[in-house]
């Protein structure tokens, strides 16, 4: 999603408010428990189309402010990936900045259940990095307000395989647009990371005739990939300037920016990660390459969907309808960009932007 500039320190007040206000917020809560060691963080960026809905990240932070704005800015993705999923949800996010040692997770998670309790049903709290199926039962105990638990997606509750599908479906989507090829048989997919999501699409691409080359951090995630696909192996410094078809980031957000653009060769970027862009203006020099861009927010937006579906009650053949129409979604995104001559990212912005601001 595409962040226009924002300017204030978030160290004064002043500039904390001028940050949310350019941001289009919204509600900004915090929390602290010194009983627990709890600092919670939630970001509530918009509940036009419904409560809002996105996961508790419980990781480390430099600092608050760091915290604040990790929060922000992923809430207000939230509401923008909702709003192109058709889902009855808006954006939230709960960050906790994590204590070097929590002393009681029971008690650390049950008071921030309580914490999300107390927000009355605007935030809706589902599972992110640096929490698990044991946590969030912990949370569910002290609220209803949430989309992950034991007894809703099972003992892992890893929605992983449904992102992949979603992935899948867009890379179909923009194969279609851009080569005018309905399969994947033959064509070449860069996979940046196989860890969880970059697996299980792996395993689906490579199942349906396309040729995989991957890179990871982590030796066991390529030794897997290898021994069940054979697939080619790359430095992970290496991955994006693969001579192929399709590049997918499914790792660290940010590997599209001025360094790594003028060496991709692929004629299409489709991929899981997070905030793939650095910068807003590198969905302009994609274009410049030619390159046909699937928006992050559109195309891994499967979690999100069968979060909502869960909580709402509603089958899992509803959330698979849902994961599969990312698919005209982005095909969409594609055709209404090449005829107003602009970025995916502006037409998938915009498209958001007419369903959640109206």
């Amino acid at each position: 999603m595409k962040l226009e500039h924002v300017s204030g320190s978030l160290e004064t007040v002043e500039g904390l408010f001028n940050y949310v206000e350019q941001m289009g917020y919204g509600e900004l809560h915090m929390k602290m428990d010194p009983a627990t060691g709890l600092k919670a963080i939630v970001a509530i960026h918009n509940t036009n189309l419904g409560p809002a809905l996105g996961g508790c990240r419980c990781i480390e932070y430099p600092t608050t402010a760091a915290a604040v704005v990790d929060a922000l800015r992923l809430a207000r993705g939230m509401t923008y990936k909702a709003a192109l999923s058709s889902i009855p949800q808006g954006g939230g996010k709960a960050v906790l900045i994590r204590p070097q040692k929590i002393q009681d997770p029971k008690a650390y998670f049950e008071a921030f259940g309580r914490f999300v309790n107390d927000l009355g049903g605007r935030y809706i709290t589902a599972k992110d990095s640096g929490t698990t199926m044991e946590n969030l039962d912990h949370i569910a105990s002290q609220t209803p307000f949430i989309a992950s638990t034991t007894a809703m997606t099972g003992e892992d509750g890893d929605p992983s395989p449904y992102t992949a599908l979603g992935v899948r479906r867009g890379i179909e989507a923009a194969v279609y647009f851009k080569l005018k090829r309905k399969n994947m048989e033959g064509l070449h997919v860069a996979i940046q990371g196989v860890g969880v999501v970059g697996y299980f699409l792996a395993k689906d691409l490579v199942a349906r005739g396309a040729k995989i080359t991957i890179s990871d951090i982590n030796p066991d995630a390529i030794q897997r990939a290898v021994d069940e696909f054979g697939a080619n192996v790359v430095n992970p410094n290496e991955i994006h300037a693969v001579d192929c078809d399709i590049y997918a980031p499914c790792a660290l957000g940010a590997t599209l920016n001025k360094d790594s653009i003028p060496q991709i060769k692929a004629s299409i970027i489709a991929g899981a990660a997070n905030n793939q862009l650095a910068e807003p203006a590198d969905c302009d020099s994609l274009i410049a390459k030619n390159i046909l861009y699937a928006p992050d927010y559109v195309i891994n937006a499967a979690g999100l969907i069968h979060a909502s579906t869960k909580y709402n009650h509603l089958s899992d053949d509803v959330a698979k309808e849902k994961i599969l129409a990312i698919y005209d979604t982005l095909y969409t995104i594609f055709d209404r960009a090449q005829l107003e001559q602009k970025t995916t990212c502006e037409i998938a912005d915009t498209m958001a932007e007419e369903k959640f601001l109206n």
